[in-house]
């Protein structure tokens, strides 16, 4: 059964609590951990809030056989309606040190709270990616990027525990295999990150602005920079117009962010799909096109839009729809079940395949449940 394990685990995780200092919680509901607001309940919880503790529970674990899930911010998870088969590990190491060129956050650290730190020390490098639900270890799993930013160009290194071998590691970007919102890290259980370095900089200004929007908004250029405060000020502006900053009052914000990558599309297949749009949307389309490795990046959303979904889809009755305020995001309007927004992501994912021969892939990392 969903939610509930095939041995009675109960007592090795109390030894195991008592051993690394854990917290040890039954039966949580782990709808309450995650941003999207689904899933069903999770047999046991060993929360952490050291590293020491998180590194040491995840080796015991694995060494009684007893299959484990990590749980950071939860912002870019979609869990069953049945629950969880495993013990969640939940990395609530929290610690943050500033440098005069680097900031260091353990795991557990609540993403925005670390770039709000560095800006109001006066360091400038991860201004762009101020409102992003979440914890600083997934950051690196997922190469999170907003804003023409990624945090991939801005780690110095990450701490890793080998799940083979047990052992601690730093590890440099370059061994992490990152690309667009990827990396060796995601849909892995290899390793575990359990802290994690940015260079920034000392002099309180922005990287080189690279979204056209903000340099907008901002009176710029692209490849101006600005002062660190001020583009975070703008960036939370314009994420919250977008309904991309948490607020539990808006259910447009009980989402994983934007559920869809922007699609890579290959050079050989990039002139059918252009045709597709154009039969379409008209000869005067213009869809958003970046340089993206191996192909060329299309906008998502703008895809998503022009296949007929527009923003609210598929109405006011539906307990799981598309943000009213943005297309990219798929939102539970309080009272959806996972099984509803599987079946919304589905439904938007063969629309558009249907309308322009393109695959929108999921961002969020499914558990117990596909897309």
């Amino acid at each position: 059964m969903a939610g509930t394990l095939p041995f009675d685990p109960v007592r090795a995780l109390h030894d195991m609590a008592a051993e690394f200092g854990a917290e040890l919680e039954t039966d949580v509901p782990m709808a309450a951990l995650t941003t999207l607001r689904l899933g069903g309940p999770a047999h046991a919880m060993l929360t952490c809030r050291s590293t020491d503790a998180l590194a040491g529970v995840v080796r015991a674990l694995d060494a009684a056989g007893i299959p484990a899930l990590i749980l950071g911010g939860g912002s870019n998870l979609l869990i069953a309606d049945e629950g969880v088969d495993a013990v969640v590990v939940r990395a609530a190491n929290e610690t943050i040190r500033l440098d005069s060129d680097q900031v260091y956050a353990e795991a557990g650290a609540v993403w925005d709270e670390v770039v709000a730190r560095s800006v109001d020390a006066g360091l400038g490098g991860l201004e762009c990616l101020s409102g992003i639900p979440g914890s600083a270890g997934a950051t690196p799993v997922q190469n999170v990027g907003a804003y023409g930013v990624e945090v991939g160009s801005l780690l110095r290194r990450v701490q890793l525990l080998d799940r083979a071998s047990g052992e601690v590691s730093w590890v440099a970007p370059d061994a992490l295999g990152l690309g667009y919102r990827t990396s060796v890290l995601k849909h892995s259980d290899a390793a575990v990150v359990l802290a994690v370095e940015f260079e920034v900089r000392p002099d309180g200004l922005s990287a080189p602005l690279r979204y056209r929007e903000l340099a907008a908004e901002l009176g710029a250029e692209e490849s101006d920079r600005r002062p660190a405060d001020k583009v975070r000020e703008v960036v939370l502006a314009l994420r919250a117009g977008k309904g991309m900053v948490l607020d539990s009052g808006d259910h447009d914000t009980w989402s994983a962010g934007s559920f869809f990558t922007n699609p890579v599309v290959a050079a050989d297949r990039l002139p059918a799909v252009l045709a597709a749009i154009t039969a379409r949307v008209g000869a005067d389309a213009r869809v958003p096109q970046f340089p993206g490795a191996g192909g060329t990046k299309l906008s998502a959303g703008w895809l998503i839009e022009r296949a007929g979904f527009s923003k609210g889809y598929p109405g006011e009755d539906a307990s799981a729809r598309l943000s009213t305020k943005h297309t990219l995001a798929l939102t539970n309007r309080g009272h959806a079940s996972t099984r509803d927004m599987l079946a919304l992501a589905r439904d938007v994912r063969d629309g558009v395949q249907a309308a322009f021969g393109v695959r929108l892939e999921p961002e969020p990392v499914t558990v117990g449940c596909a897309v």
